[in-house]
């Protein structure tokens, strides 16, 4: 049974998202939280398999919460903004969102992208070598799942795993953005380019790749991996 936490303060919109999941999800569990705080714990506790964050909430701020759960979780998180320009979108997406949702939204739609977002943290097929000594520096064994740099594991969310992935099985070529778009975020993703920036950016933190010498740019073509 899929399991979602909403952190949300308005009750309605609970309230509609709750609707939305009985006739469209029936088999889907909904778990709510009024306050960032609760919240986090609600994740240590009821562990989750999707969050939506609102980033207003009346204890803490959203992005406080977001950044509470990437120390201890990789699970997906999709925020909730009122504001329609590209601010809040940036900063949670760079603080480890998976997705966003501008308000007011359609419940549906919401629905539709939990679903997206979901198909994201799936595991990749394995195929090839069980473990990958991609460079000196990086490992990757395909089979867990896991990324070592320097022989320290690293924590990927779903997202920036698949990404890694993607380019490292395709080192010392170009991957172009609009395949980067497909095959990590999905066939008809409606959000920006921008995406991948900011999911490469957090990459070259984990990696400890700055300046940038494993993934390089290749402006206005898309990402390489260099072995």
């Amino acid at each position: 049974m899929m399991k979602a936490l909403v952190i949300e303060d308005e009750k309605h919109i609970i309230d509609a998202i709750d609707v939305a999941f009985e006739f469209r999800w029936p088999d889907a569990k909904l778990v709510a939280s009024t306050t960032g705080k609760r919240g986090i714990n609600l994740v240590k506790k009821e562990s989750p398999d999707i969050v939506i964050l609102d980033l207003n909430l009346p204890d803490i701020s959203g992005f406080d919460v977001l950044k509470e759960i990437r120390k201890f979780s990789t699970i997906p998180v999709i925020i909730l903004t009122v504001r329609s320009d590209d601010e809040d979108m940036l900063k949670g997406l760079e603080g480890g969102a998976d997705d966003y949702i501008i308000k007011p939204f359609n419940y549906m739609t919401l629905l539709a992208r939990i679903k997206a977002v979901l198909r994201r943290t799936e595991a990749i097929p394995f195929t090839g070598k069980h473990n990958n000594v991609v460079n000196s520096r990086l490992k990757i064994d395909f089979v867990n799942q896991k990324v070592k740099v320097d022989n320290r594991l690293i924590k990927l969310t779903p997202v920036e795993y698949k990404l890694l992935a993607l380019l490292i099985k395709n080192k010392d070529k170009v991957v172009p953005y609009d395949r980067i778009m497909d095959e990590v975020w999905g066939k008809g993703y409606s959000g920006k380019t921008e995406s991948i920036r900011i999911c490469i950016r957090r990459l070259r933190k984990k990696l400890q790749d700055s300046p940038p010498n494993m993934i390089i740019n290749k402006r206005g073509q898309g990402y390489m991996l260099k072995s």
